[in-house]
């Protein structure tokens, strides 16, 4: 009788074995859904990127895709039209909250005012009615806002640094700029340097080839490009090509711009702000109101080079900037 008794050991053993491997495949909780909504294209490495550092930034908060978490995408691919059709879809599946990149805040407000929606970086978000303040959002929206109004003059105080010989330089801004705060804020920041700015307006943008002939007219020794997502970033490639070719040393305000031949960017870190947005999401699905979570600042910017631009242009007097920098790009 002795083999029975080892049998019933064995499997005993082998039971109590398999228990915790049964209990790690079990789900940990019940599937959340939530639905993440942007003006920019999803396919885009730029898109990718910042979307990998938020789903860190869940994975650090112990939300794992696919194990408790499911994320409905809906993406615009630079057209912003898009967005209000996009925003409605992720309200009918539904989801539970509506995490907002680029331009698409709008869209989402437009189409629940009861889905908690998280803002990855609203510029103004109390002038535009989203909140109705950034202590007490208020209402079902909460989040990041950018402050890029309020870096454009450091910007141009950092092109300045680095071009300390250009004393015209001009404005790469789309044709709304002209009533907007980047551009009293770079205005305001010419006036303390003595600086003169040339604005140069594009509309559309098959505009920006002889936008740089416009440039070049002025006499201008460095570029300025003002934050223009629907007309201006989607053709970066463009634009930093261009700069190269006329020979502009020129500041951007992201480093995507950098990332693809950009002399310098100075800026949010969006790698840090979506990482952030997690944050929100978090509090949220674990019983938190949007009207009771403050909307936040940045409080991480990021300076940065690309070294083959820089030597491109064949600029060398401004090394103690590059020491500065958050990240030189080889």
């Amino acid at each position: 009788m002795w083999y029975r008794a080892v049998g019933c050991s064995i499997i005993l053993t082998l039971s109590l074995l398999a228990a915790p491997l049964l209990a790690v495949a079990q789900p940990a909780g019940p599937m959340h859904r939530i639905g993440l909504l942007t003006s920019g294209g999803a396919l885009s490495i730029d898109f990718e990127r910042y979307f990998e550092a938020f789903r860190q930034g869940l994975r650090d908060l112990g939300w794992v895709e696919g194990q408790n978490l499911t994320i409905a995408y809906r993406t615009a691919e630079n057209h912003t039209e898009r967005l209000p059709a996009l925003a409605a879809e992720l309200v009918s599946l539904p989801v539970e909250v509506i995490v907002t990149m680029g331009l698409a805040t709008r869209a989402a407000q437009d189409a629940t005012r009861t889905i908690p929606i998280v803002m990855g970086g609203d510029p103004n978000p109390v002038q535009a009615g989203f909140i109705a303040s950034l202590a007490r959002p208020g209402g079902n929206i909460t989040g990041l806002s950018g402050l890029q109004p309020e870096l454009s003059g450091k910007r141009l105080e950092l092109l300045k640094e680095a071009v300390p010989q250009a004393s015209r330089i001009a404005v790469l801004m789309h044709t709304t700029a002209r009533e907007s705060a980047h551009w009293r804020e770079t205005q305001a920041a010419a006036q303390a340097l003595g600086v003169e700015l040339h604005p140069v307006e594009v509309h559309q943008p098959d505009e920006i080839a002889g936008a740089f002939a416009a440039v070049q007219q002025t006499g201008a020794g460095a570029l300025l490009v003002l934050t223009n997502p629907p007309v201006l970033e989607p053709h970066r490639g463009e634009i930093t090509a261009l700069a190269l070719q006329h020979r502009l040393p020129a500041m951007y305000p992201w480093r995507m711009y950098v990332d693809v031949g950009g002399l310098m960017s100075y800026g949010i870190s969006l790698r840090w702000m979506y990482q952030r947005a997690a944050y929100y999401v978090d509090k949220i699905l674990k019983g938190a109101k949007p009207a009771d979570l403050p909307v936040e600042q940045p409080t991480k910017f990021e300076l940065v080079f690309n070294r083959k631009t820089v030597q491109a242009l064949g600029i060398t007097f401004f090394l103690f900037l590059l020491v500065l920098a958050d990240e030189v790009i080889w």
